[in-house]
């Protein structure tokens, strides 16, 4: 996956992340270090927000997944030629 399509996968990513954190009102980072250490279970009790939970947490790890990905790609790339870049839409 080149640079500028982990940025477009990035930010559709982030726009569904919002929409939970303004339903929650939690930032993402927050509520996933809440979850992984269990403080959560006792949403466990309610389909929605369980089923929420479930797409929040995989949402956040695909996006972190690509922002390390894109960091990796972006220290390996001169950013100089990376700006240059302009895609055809």
């Amino acid at each position: 996956m080149e640079i500028h399509e982990l940025v477009i996968e990035m930010k559709l990513l982030e726009r569904r992340l919002t929409l939970y954190e303004e339903k929650y009102g939690v930032l993402s980072e927050d509520f996933y270090t809440a979850f992984m250490a269990g403080t959560l279970e006792e949403y466990d009790a309610y389909d929605e927000t369980r089923a929420d939970f479930s797409r929040w947490k995989g949402i956040f790890e695909t996006w972190r997944r690509r922002k390390e990905t894109y960091s990796k790609k972006l220290k390996e790339s001169e950013l100089v030629k990376v700006l240059r870049f302009q895609p055809a839409y």
